[in-house]
């Protein structure tokens, strides 16, 4: 017996097996129950979600011989010929094939006769978009006054190329992409159906790759299967689709994060050998750092199914969220230009180089950190924040500096907790110092950085400066006490208010208040890197 593909041995038979469609399979079921069946329908949608599904069910519960219902038998010879494609009352075109206004009135001659063996003679009409205008013009007075033995089922990928005439007088549903979850839900039960060894990861890999269509996402599992020896692993289906396990694509960011522009060149040498899919690449790279910003914003609780978690903390240790907010944006828009670049090889390598040349420095840090952008670049970029330091009464990491908790700001300049749990400890104001514990509050409205991972990294970095046995104590209260991020502010707002008293004090600029009895708005003067 001849082999039978996934893709129409797991057909959907019934609207109970219908994932992802109750908004269509719940009026149809309805208008089945109460016998208001429309006289045409029009299911609209891209490839593989389900049109032609629905329609051959539609037209089983129109026929089963056990009388119209919501739900047909499945069992019954009408039901049973349906499935088996040699019901002859269901006749079923390819517009793209019979486009032609001849084509049209062969099929609408038989139109008038009754029924064969069913109780309802059905159209099914198959990308009809493809039809042509004299064809269209054809059908349409058979389209608004049917015989009563007559449905027309009609499906199509581009609804906006049917003429408002023809879409005004079938019931339209559209069909949209089934979401990654359903799908991988969809592929995990057959698999364990048909006794299949299959990785979570890989189903989800898979998932993903088929972009919403079911078919598409069977296809590419049969295709698995093969590949794969009846067996569906992460690794097989990677190098299947030429796509990169998380691992790797962590292993691209990390030399991002470090800054270190040979290492990374390096790797992305190693992957050209595999001649990979550079879009898929980079699908991967921004899902990898979406995955990233949750974790640091949301916690690992947020990230249940995550394998590859632990790797992912330690990125996300050594990243700023503002930065991997960042690399997320390039990511998409270096997939968006792909196309434009002399070839994918140097157009994937752009973007992580942009990556690497769009570097932040932390508040107070701009002197530990080595960049490989040039001196002159780096210069102006940290202008603001040395300006703001300068202004600030917070002392810089020199030696003896930020030992002493009491100058709670200077001290947290000092230390050298990094990524998220930075931000936690730049939000903090000291509430008691004794030899023995350091109680510190953080404001309610920053209670989302109080963690227990960023508190544990906290903790961890205030005694390596004071001593293992220091009991450090976070709390949520009004904080009154100075913070880093508040001095900082202060500054900033400081030199807002030195550059309008420049701008309004400007012999120029009075001039024109003058002449023209005008003003300055204070808020149209904005800093630049390189003053007001």
């Amino acid at each position: 017996m001849s082999y039978l593909v996934l893709a129409r041995r797991w057909r959907p038979r019934q609207f109970a097996d219908v994932i992802g469609k109750d908004h269509v399979v719940r009026a149809m079921q309805n208008a089945l129950g109460a016998d208001q069946v429309h006289h045409a329908y029009l299911f609209a949608g891209t490839r593989g979600v389900g049109k032609t599904t629905l329609a051959r069910i539609l037209a089983k519960a129109l026929n089963c011989l056990e009388g119209v219902s919501p739900e047909p038998c499945g069992k019954c010879s009408a039901c049973v010929a349906v499935d088996e494609g040699r019901f002859v009352d269901l006749i079923e075109v390819d517009a793209a094939s019979r486009t032609g206004v001849d084509d049209t009135r062969e099929l609408l001659d038989n139109v008038q006769y009754t029924p064969t063996s069913g109780r309802y003679k059905v159209y099914l009409v198959d990308e009809v978009h493809m039809l042509s205008r004299q064809s269209f013009n054809a059908l349409l007075k058979t389209l608004e006054e049917p015989p009563p033995h007559v449905k027309f089922l009609f499906a199509t990928t581009d609804p906006q190329k049917l003429p408002v005439t023809v879409l005004s007088r079938c019931l339209q549903f559209n069909l949209k992409r089934l979401p990654a979850a359903l799908i991988e839900a969809r592929l995990a039960t057959i698999c364990d159906t048909e006794g299949f060894q299959a990785e979570p990861a890989a189903l989800v890999r898979l998932a993903r790759a088929a972009n919403g269509s079911v078919r598409d996402a069977l296809s590419l599992l049969d295709q698995a299967l093969a590949y794969g020896n009846n067996a569906v692993s992460d690794a097989d289906v990677a190098a299947m689709l030429g796509s990169l396990g998380r691992d790797r694509v962590l292993e691209l960011l990390h030399p991002v994060a470090a800054g270190d522009a040979a290492e990374l060149l390096a790797r992305i040498q190693a992957l050209d050998e595999d001649v990979p899919d550079y879009e898929g690449v980079l699908d991967e790279l921004a899902t990898a750092l979406q995955r990233l910003a949750v974790l640091q914003l949301a916690g690992s609780d947020a990230l249940p199914d995550e394998d590859s978690l632990e790797a992912m903390q330690a990125l996300a240790g050594q990243l700023e969220p503002e930065q991997v907010q960042l690399y997320y944006q390039i990511a998409i828009t270096g997939r968006r230009d792909l196309a434009l670049a002399p070839e994918p090889r140097l157009g994937f390598e752009m973007a992580l180089l942009r990556m690497l040349a769009f570097q932040l420095d932390a508040p107070g840090d701009a002197a530990d950190k080595p960049r490989q952008a040039t001196a002159q670049r780096s210069t102006r970029r940290a202008a603001p924040k040395q300006a703001a330091a300068a202004s600030a009464p917070t002392p810089t990491r020199s030696a003896g500096a930020g030992q002493d908790p009491e100058d709670w700001p200077a001290f947290v300049a000092a230390l050298s907790v990094t990524g998220a749990a930075r931000q936690l400890a730049e939000h903090t104001a000291l509430e008691s110092a004794t030899p023995d514990e350091l109680r510190l509050r953080v404001e309610p409205q920053n209670d989302h950085l109080v963690t227990d991972k960023l508190v544990s990294r906290l903790c961890e970095s205030v005694r390596e400066r004071l001593g293992s046995d220091m009991a450090v104590r976070v709390t949520v209260a009004i904080a009154p006490g100075r913070t880093l991020a508040g001095d900082h502010a202060k500054a900033e707002a400081a030199e807002d208010a030195r550059a309008r008293t420049a701008i309004e004090q400007d012999p120029e600029v009075r001039q024109i208040v003058d002449m023209f009895q005008g003003e300055v708005v204070p808020e149209s003067v904005k800093r630049t890197p390189d003053g007001p």
